[in-house]
C-alpha cells in the first residue's frame, strides 16, 4: 500500500500542466521562451491567468502526495519517498522523456505538505527576493538555500532531513542554466520577455 502512494505522487507529480494548459491555448512551451514548462515560462509567453493555474496545480502535486502519505501512513520514511516522487516525476516526467521542469513549485507544495509554516516562509522569503532583485531563478536559489539552513538547524527526522537536502539539490541542479546567466547578468528580469 504505501509504496503505491510513492508511486502516484511520481505519475501525479510527471503530469506537466504548463504544458497542457499552455497547449490549449496553441502554444507549445517547449518552443518558446525559456523551453521550460513551468510557472514563469508560462507567464512569459502564455499569461497571467494561465501562470496562477499552472503554479496552483503544479504546488497542488507536490502538497495532495505528502498529505496522503502522511493521513494513511504517518512514517516520516514513506512520506519522504512520497515527497521525493512528486517532485522527481516533474522534474523527469515519463510523459516527456523524463524531461521536465525546475520543480520550485512541486518542491514548494511538499513543504507546505509537510511543514506548513516552513512552506509559508520560503514562499515569503521567494516574494522578497523577487520584489528586491527581479529574477524568478535567484528568488526560488535563495528560498531553498533557506530551506537547505532550515533542514541542518531544525529538529527533523532523518528521512524529512534528507528530502529537504534533496529538494535543495535538484533545484540547485534543475537552475544550472540560469546560475551561469545569473553569473554573466543575462538572466531575463520577472515580467522580461524572452
Amino acid at each position: 500500500m504505501e509504496y503505491l502512494i510513492v508511486v502516484f505522487a511520481y505519475l501525479l507529480g510527471a503530469i506537466p500542466f504548463g504544458l497542457l494548459i499552455a497547449k490549449a491555448r496553441g502554444i507549445d512551451l517547449r518552443k518558446v521562451g525559456s523551453g521550460n514548462i513551468g510557472t514563469t515560462n508560462v507567464l512569459r509567453a502564455v499569461g497571467k491567468k494561465e501562470a496562477l493555474i499552472t503554479l496552483a496545480a503544479d504546488i497542488l502535486k507536490g502538497t495532495i502526495p505528502v498529505v496522503i502519505a502522511k493521513i494513511l501512513t504517518g512514517h516520516d520514511t514513506i512520506v519522504a519517498m512520497t515527497a521525493a516522487a512528486a517532485v522527481i516525476g516533474h522534474d523527469f516526467s515519463i510523459y516527456l522523456g523524463f524531461k521536465g521542469g525546475k520543480g520550485v513549485a512541486t518542491s514548494l507544495g511538499v513543504v507546505l505538505g509537510l511543514k506548513p509554516l516552513l512552506g509559508v516562509t520560503l514562499i515569503i522569503v521567494w516574494i522578497l527576493t523577487a520584489l528586491c532583485f527581479r529574477y524568478s531563478s535567484l528568488s526560488a536559489l535563495v528560498a531553498f538555500a533557506f530551506l537547505l539552513l532550515f533542514s541542518f538547524i531544525s529538529d527533523l527526522s532523518k528521512p524529512i532531513r534528507l528530502l529537504m537536502i534533496l529538494l535543495f539539490a535538484l533545484i540547485y541542479f534543475k537552475h544550472r542554466s540560469n546560475i551561469k546567466r545569473l553569473v554573466q547578468g543575462v538572466e531575463p528580469k520577472l515580467g522580461q520577455r524572452v
